[in-house]
């Protein structure tokens, strides 16, 4: 459960709200009337740190969980040839964020419990992972036959598992917010459309991810698989479909990103079609094919990221 979990973070985190801010320098000037120029960027910053502080978080929290799961082998004594390599999470997105922003009104105070929770279990995870590696590198497993290792395993999934459920509270309740604000900001814009529609991809991206996450930690669906292909499918054919056509020159290089983007979102439904095909094979989802679909997808947000921003 707890590998689905990372991975579908690790998938679905960023794709609904990558929010363009007011700026020449970004998507041009706009006007402004979501409580003021202020609340709507702020709700935007906060909305775009906390998403990319959530995928770090969750790629180095998946790092330490398999270093526990390796570390549990070891101190049985069975053949770890090597134990794997967590890199320290520089994660700069978590500290711009100063706190929860006055625009989220009503959500606001729910928010922020949900994002002290979150700091919180970061803070926790860190704490237990050194002393994890302690336990390890002293070789201490010796003395009680690993059973602080499986203890300290045990809890960091319980920790990382709440990390996760309030990760995904926020993004739940920043949604509206947020929408609201990137909406009246693409106001008369001239890439409104693209835009628009780039997300409805997206969108649709978002619950193909969130069928496969259930899918492979259960039984695999292929009429259930299919139907979201369809559905997606559509959506990047109704993309790929818009002429480019901006007049404002300052907007030209937007076009090869948009075709970039349009191009990474086809890549995905080659790799979905072969899942679909491998899955119906093995009567569930490989490994493999899961793995290529995330690497897929982050080649679809990477795109899509350049040409919104």
């Amino acid at each position: 459960m707890r590998k689905i979990i990372i991975l579908a973070m690790a998938l679905s985190l960023t794709v609904v709200n990558i929010s363009c801010k007011k700026g020449a320098d970004k998507l041009g000037n706009a006007v402004l009337n979501l409580g003021g120029e202020q609340d709507a960027n702020a709700i935007i910053d906060f909305n775009n740190n906390f998403l990319d502080s959530y995928k770090s978080t969750s790629k180095h929290i998946e790092g330490i969980l398999k270093y526990a799961d390796a570390a549990v082998s070891k101190s049985k004594g069975e053949e770890v040839l090597i134990m794997p390599i967590v890199i320290s999470s520089m994660d700069y997105s978590f500290s711009k964020i100063k706190g929860v922003p006055s625009g989220f009104e009503k959500d606001k105070a729910a928010i922020e419990s949900d994002f002290n929770i979150y700091k919180t279990k970061k803070e926790t995870i860190e704490k237990k992972f050194e002393e994890f590696k302690s336990y390890m590198n002293s070789e201490d497993y010796k003395d009680d036959k690993g059973a602080k290792a499986e203890s300290l395993r045990k809890e960091l999934e319980t920790e990382a598992n709440a990390l996760y459920l309030s990760g995904e509270n926020i993004m739940m309740k920043i949604k509206p917010a947020t929408d609201a604000a990137e909406e009246v900001i693409l106001k008369d814009h001239p890439l409104k459309d693209y835009i628009i529609s780039s997300k409805s991809v997206m969108n649709s991206l978002d619950s193909v991810v969130e069928l496969l996450g259930k899918q492979y930690t259960g039984k695999f669906n292929e009429a259930d698989a299919q139907k979201k292909y369809d559905e997606f499918a559509k959506a990047v054919e109704a993309n790929s479909k818009l002429v480019f056509d901006v007049k404002d020159p300052q907007y030209a290089y937007k076009k090869s990103q948009f075709e970039s983007f349009n191009k990474n979102a086809s890549n995905f439904l080659d790799s979905y079609r072969k899942l679909i095909r491998d899955s119906k094979a093995a009567g569930k989802i490989p490994d493999s094919n899961i793995q290529q679909i995330d690497s897929s997808y982050e080649s679809v947000l990477s795109s899509y990221n350049s040409f919104v921003k």
